[in-house]
C-alpha cells in the first residue's frame, strides 16, 4: 500500500508543479495583453481568464489539496513521522518546511489569480517572471533533499541553492535585455 501511496503522490505532485509553473505564465500573457489595444487586450484577457480558471481550479487546486493528503499519508504509512526529530531524519524536517513555504507560494499565486480575475494587474510582466521561478527554487530544493538526504552538507546544500538562484536571476536579465533589444 506504501508504494502505491508514495507513487501517487509523486503524480500529484508533478500535476500540482505543473499548474504553477504555468500560471503565472497566464498572468504574465494577460499582463502583458494590457499593452494591445482595447478590442485586442479585452478577447486576451477573457481568453486567459478562461484559461486560468480551468487550470487553477480544475487542475492545480485539487493537486494542491491531493498531494497533502498523499503526503500525510506517505508520512504516516512509511514511519517518517518516527524520525522527524532525529539527526537522520534532519533532511525530512528541512523538506517539510520548504513544503510549508511551497504552499505559501501557491497561496501568493491564488491571490495574484484572483486580482486580475476582478481585472487589476498590479505586477509588471518582469516581476511576474521573477515570481514565476520561485517555485523552480522549490523543486530543486526540496527533490535534492529527497534524493541526497542526509548525505548532503546542509551549507553546500544551501550555496548550491543560491549560486542556482543567481543563475536563474542572471537568465531573467539575459532574456529581458535580448527581449529589449528586439523591441
Amino acid at each position: 500500500m506504501y508504494n502505491y501511496l508514495k507513487a501517487l503522490h509523486i503524480i500529484f505532485i508533478v500535476t500540482w508543479f505543473a499548474g504553477m509553473f504555468y500560471m503565472p505564465r497566464l498572468f504574465i500573457y494577460a499582463t502583458e495583453a494590457g499593452e494591445k489595444g482595447e478590442t485586442e487586450k479585452k478577447i486576451l484577457r477573457d481568453q486567459f481568464a478562461v484559461m486560468m480558471k480551468r487550470l487553477w481550479y480544475g487542475i492545480t487546486w485539487p493537486s494542491a489539496v491531493i498531494t497533502l493528503i498523499l503526503g500525510l499519508s506517505v508520512l504516516f504509512h512509511g514511519g517518517w513521522y518516527k524520525t522527524l526529530f532525529e539527526p537522520a531524519g534532519t533532511w525530512l524536517l528541512v523538506k517539510l518546511v520548504f513544503v510549508l513555504l511551497l504552499y505559501v507560494y501557491h497561496i501568493s499565486l491564488h491571490r495574484i489569480f484572483k486580482q486580475e480575475m476582478s481585472g487589476l494587474y498590479k505586477y509588471s510582466s518582469n516581476q511576474l517572471r521573477i515570481w514565476n521561478e520561485v517555485a523552480t527554487v522549490f523543486l530543486v530544493a526540496i527533490v535534492m533533499l529527497v534524493s541526497v538526504k542526509e548525505s548532503m552538507s546542509f551549507l553546500w546544500g544551501l550555496g548550491g541553492l543560491f549560486l542556482f538562484i543567481i543563475v536563474l536571476m542572471s537568465a531573467i536579465r539575459v532574456y529581458k535585455t535580448l527581449r529589449n533589444k528586439q523591441k
